[in-house]
């Protein structure tokens, strides 16, 4: 997990082209998403944090977004549900 506070645009754009960032997420939601997510976007900046792949997401007990991962939100929530 990298905090967007802890890189500058210049290589954040490097860490995506490089796939060492795959993911965004809230942090205080814990929900991550895509980078192109219309939700994400909207997050404030000292909430958002980056993934490099879901597995990692979850391993720290984060949840797909409900607007852009929608198969992967209905599983968790599926699971979840009691």
């Amino acid at each position: 997990m990298m905090p967007h506070d802890d890189v500058n645009q210049n290589q954040l754009f490097k860490f995506i082209k490089a796939g060492l960032i795959t993911l965004a997420g809230n942090r205080k939601l814990k929900i991550y998403g895509q980078l192109n997510c219309a939700s994400g976007k909207r997050m404030k900046r000292k909430n958002r944090v980056f993934f490099k792949d879901v597995a990692e997401a979850k391993a720290i007990g984060f949840r797909p977004c409900g607007h852009c991962m929608q198969e992967q939100y209905i599983g968790w929530k599926r699971f979840f549900t009691f």
